[in-house]
């Protein structure tokens, strides 16, 4: 069973929604020791980092996605969740975050190199390009996923899956290494792609329940 990490900022909603119409059973829940037991773990996120981590601290959640990793069972992070993943973010003043990526969390610019102005947030319908193979993209085909964010991870390479270019930057939109799964984007909200991304994480999850 997957459970859904509540700590006051997820969309918890849309996510719980999206894991009914693919028949995958899920609890949400902000107790250790139920969310230790699950068989993989989504973090979800929507708002600010900063806000996001001193909830996670004031809750003890962090210290239970951390030991969660720590397990080797699946751990997906979306939308701000993913970031949180990361080491740090820029987002109102210096933050740390659960550490388990490498790379940090800057705004994206409202300018490329050649002066060219963006829209920010990021917000709408954007392509991913694939760039390393995962669980997460078994079976898959290059399409458009719905993204709504103001802030990317950069220095991030080693862990790039999937990304999608914005205002001059690559956009690390899945990232993946070991059982540490992300995507920037929304898969609730991104069609049939981003539900068969959703399918592929649970059924990572089947796999390593079965192989525990």
């Amino acid at each position: 069973m997957i459970g859904i990490a509540d700590y006051g900022m997820g969309n918890l909603f849309s996510v719980s929604k999206a894991l009914e119409r693919l028949n995958v059973p899920y609890f949400i829940s902000d107790d250790r020791e139920k969310l230790l037991e699950a068989d993989g773990l989504i973090l979800p996120g929507v708002g600010a980092f900063k806000d996001a981590m001193n909830l996670l601290e004031s809750t003890h959640l962090k210290e239970t996605i951390l030991t969660f990793a720590e397990s080797g069972k699946p751990l997906l992070g979306i939308c701000l969740g993913m970031q949180l993943l990361f080491e740090k973010s820029e987002e109102n003043g210096r933050t740390p975050g659960l550490g388990l990526l490498p790379g940090e969390v800057i705004h994206i610019p409202k300018r490329d190199n050649e002066g060219n102005e963006y829209k920010v947030p990021h917000m709408g319908w954007n392509q991913l390009s694939f760039k390393k193979e995962s669980h997460l993209l078994e079976g898959l085909t290059e399409g458009y996923v719905y993204f709504v964010h103001s802030y990317y991870v950069r220095g991030s390479e080693e862990v790039l899956t999937a990304t999608a270019d914005y205002a001059g930057v690559e956009i690390p939109a899945v990232v993946s290494k070991d059982n540490i799964y992300g995507m920037q984007f929304h898969p609730e909200k991104s069609g049939q792609l981003g539900m068969q991304l959703l399918e592929n994480f649970t059924r990572r999850v089947k796999e390593s329940e079965a192989v525990s």
